[in-house]
């Protein structure tokens, strides 16, 4: 995928096996109960892809670190919402991390506008997702981009010693 003309320092491709080793550097770096319900990773560490989880479902931001080199600053996992037939044009976000020396240069909204042409090329017409009730700045970015609540699982999760809404949201991929 080309270079994001809105933020010309930050490119997305799909990922590669190749990503492996940077992708779970990254996951690693950036876990949070403001976005994970999984315990944090302990050494030795799993695979970051496995049969669940292959490259084909990525796609990758990179953006040109302080030195110049240019290194992946975040992910985005796009999958089937389910696995039937009648669902196929749903396609559903499984997460999103961005790097935290890559924040604040468009790196979540190019994952995000490239996920939604990637779904839109596979026939998809709509996107789906979850998030955690009080990861504002997630939630903030999605209806940026024309995701809307169509749900709220009140207190599914018991996070940090509280109890944590799953926010579902929506938008249409049409033009």
């Amino acid at each position: 995928m080309p270079e994001n003309p809105a933020h010309p320092a930050c490119s997305v491709r799909p990922a590669a096996l190749s990503d492996e080793a940077a992708l779970g550097e990254l996951d690693r770096a950036t876990w949070s109960t403001l976005h994970a319900v999984m315990p944090r990773p302990q050494p030795p560490y799993a695979p970051f892809f496995d049969e669940r989880h292959r490259p084909e479902g990525f796609l990758v931001a990179e953006v040109r670190d302080d030195a110049g080199e240019l290194r992946p600053a975040g992910y985005i996992r796009l999958v089937p919402a389910s696995p039937l037939a009648c669902n196929a044009h749903v396609q559903q976000i499984q997460g999103l991390v961005v790097a935290g020396w890559a924040r604040g240069r468009g790196v979540a909204r190019a994952l995000l506008r490239a996920a939604f042409a990637t779904a839109r090329g596979d026939g998809a017409n709509r996107m789906t997702l979850r998030v955690l009730g009080h990861n504002a700045p997630a939630r903030a970015l999605y209806e940026s981009e024309g995701f809307v609540v169509e749900g709220v699982l009140p207190g599914e999760f018991f996070l940090d010693g509280r109890y944590v809404d799953d926010v579902l949201m929506g938008r249409s991929l049409a033009p």
